[in-house]
């Protein structure tokens, strides 16, 4: 192996790791924002409509941000492929996040409608400036260098909004350590924060990271047009890219499993095991620590067996883990050991999916086609908690506790299918496309 594909070569070269502090900006409104702080924080200021109408927005506001983005992911990256500008629209998205996560600190008790049109709006940013950065994944790697580069990016992400999370953590609990009046003033500092770090953190990929260059770059104008005739194409031409689909299908069904461990975890142990708020938020950073060098090796594991046998891997961790939550877990320590066991693959199955998605996308088509990846991303937390959640109604004598195991279904279907993806077929239609 030569150096550029060790971890050591790719640190030295700096759009690599300016493209990967991006993921180490971002994370922070995930951690801080969307898993810590923004759901406690719009419980409070929402005291003055009924629980079923705060828990009725909050639910709408989320779906109709995650809709938008998934509907015009894969436009916006037709757009940005035809005028040579990802990095342009990563800036814009990226900034409406960061203006709405500072404006967060200025909401006040009874504005719990601005307070979720922030937060939507935030959300937007968020997701929107992820489809150009996972694109410009190619611009910073050889293909040799995908699995690596994309688990660094990830492992930064872990680490970065993991000790923002840490250190917001600390405010809230001790806010006269940092000069606060309060537990509430110390929330809405911590959204200054966030918006902070994200912003001082994106300014290294402006500076360093080169787009690949456009052929035939279009004016602004004149984008918007190419790039809807581009995707309208697409669409067409997208059956000679066999693998390339079969691997979104199998990638929406087994990340629906990841994204509902996810988002569930938290909910279980306080609902179901009854843990206190501090084991939980030990536990969420617990995973973030372990995710960070787990998505390194997984990078260095991709490398050396390819990455779809590293995924494969990682969805076989899932189920043991899913058995052991359904049969063995009962108190704040086995909580931890299941923390650990999802931290050790959760960057893994991530990092090394969009590694080998990249390898199946045309180069010329890089930001169209991630838009492609982002929205099965966005699509892909139904099935999960419908399956949790029907699971006790519909089957006889089955407990909250067995709607967990239910979840193994989806990464057994996503497997499965993930084995059917013929992946140098797949590279050589891209390639072969782009020579066309």
């Amino acid at each position: 192996m030569t150096e550029r594909a060790t971890l050591r070569g790719v640190l030295k070269r700096k759009p690599v790791v300016a493209w990967a502090l991006y993921d180490w900006a971002n994370s922070a409104f995930a951690t801080t924002i969307m898993a810590g702080f923004f759901p406690v924080f719009y419980s409070a200021i929402s005291q003055d409509i009924s629980t079923e109408d705060s828990q009725f927005w909050f639910n709408v506001t989320l779906a109709a941000a995650s809709v938008l983005i998934a509907v015009s992911a894969p436009i916006l990256g037709a757009v940005a492929d035809r005028g040579g500008s990802r990095k342009k629209f990563l800036v814009f998205f990226a900034s409406i996040g960061i203006l709405m996560t500072a404006g967060l600190a200025w909401v006040h008790a009874g504005q719990w409608w601005v307070g979720l049109l922030l937060y939507g709006l935030g959300t937007v940013g968020f997701s929107g400036a992820n489809v150009f950065y996972d694109s410009m994944l190619v611009d910073v790697a050889e293909e040799e260098e995908l699995d690596l580069i994309s688990a660094l990016g990830y492992s930064a992400g872990y680490i970065g909004g993991g000790l923002l999370f840490a250190v917001n953590v600390a405010m809230v609990q001790k806010p006269d350590w940092f000069g606060l009046q309060s537990p509430g003033s110390a929330v809405k500092a911590s959204f200054l924060t966030v918006s902070v770090w994200w912003a001082l953190f994106t300014l290294p990929l402006l500076r360093f990271v080169r787009e690949t260059p456009t052929e035939d770059k279009a004016a602004p104008i004149e984008a918007v047009a190419a790039g809807l005739r581009q995707l309208r194409d697409t669409l067409k031409e997208i059956r000679s890219f066999k693998a390339l689909v079969l691997f979104l299908l199998a990638y929406w069904i087994y990340i629906d499993g990841v994204n509902t461990v996810i988002k569930t975890a938290v909910f279980f142990g306080d609902r179901v095991l009854g843990l206190e708020q501090g084991a939980l938020i030990t536990a969420l950073l617990l995973t973030q620590f372990v995710a960070f060098p787990s998505a390194l090796a997984f990078g260095w594991l991709g490398q050396r067996i390819g990455a779809k046998p590293g995924v494969l891997i990682g969805i076989a961790v899932y189920l043991a883990a899913l058995v052991y939550a359904w049969r063995f877990l009962q108190d704040e320590g086995d909580f931890y050991v299941l923390a650990v066991a999802i931290g050790l693959v959760q960057g893994g199955v991530q990092s090394l999916s969009r590694s080998l998605y990249a390898r199946l996308v045309p180069p010329s088509k890089t930001a169209e086609f991630f838009g492609f990846f982002n929205m099965v991303g966005k699509f892909a937390t139904i099935f999960g908690p419908l399956l949790i959640a029907f699971t006790p109604m519909l089957v006889p004598g089955a407990s909250e506790r067995d709607g967990i195991l239910s979840l193994g279904v989806l990464f057994l279907m996503g497997g499965f299918l993930l084995t059917r993806v013929r992946v140098a077929d797949g590279i050589e239609a891209a390639r072969a496309f782009d020579r066309k």
